[in-house]
């Protein structure tokens, strides 16, 4: 059974499609201008232009009366009011060096010396003998690969 109605994703596959179509066209335009060869055309010579030598006008010089320093007004100094006068104190003294009565240093009693007891005499202990190992037998000697002669870093 067909469907009666045109499926809506056709028509925007149909406008994806012709929009395609419309860029390759340009693209082929233009490698088409590219290609094409053009006539040389050949440089017009154009005269040499030259300009007539400019006049220098000549100016009178003009002469500027001197001028003189400008004079500032003297400012008046002002006087400061003189300040009141303290009374004299007089320097504070350190007093004398204090006396500090010596004190005599206690006398502590001499206690006699303590007396250690003897410790009492351990018996020895024989020291552990380990088994013999076994000697391994000898391993076979391996065959030594013979180094290549070409570098091996850079194939």
């Amino acid at each position: 059974m067909a469907y009666k109605s045109f499926p809506s994703f056709f028509l925007t596959l149909l406008l994806i499609t012709f929009s395609l179509m419309c860029n390759n066209i340009n693209a082929v335009g233009a490698r088409l201008l590219l290609e094409t060869a053009l006539p040389e055309i050949p440089k017009p010579e154009l005269p040499k232009f030259e300009l007539p030598p400019l006049l220098k006008p000549e100016l009178p010089k003009v002469e500027l009366p001197p001028l003189s320093k400008p004079e500032l007004p003297e400012i008046p100094k002002p006087e400061l009011p003189k300040a009141p006068e303290l009374p004299e104190i007089p320097e504070p003294k350190l007093p004398k060096k204090l006396e500090v009565p010596e004190i005599p240093q206690p006398e502590l009693p001499e206690f006699p010396e303590p007396e250690l007891p003897e410790l009492p005499e351990f018996p020895e202990i024989p020291k552990p003998e380990l088994p013999n190992l076994p000697e391994l037998p000898f391993s076979p000697h391996l065959p030594e690969i013979a180094k290549p002669t070409h570098s091996t870093s850079n194939p």
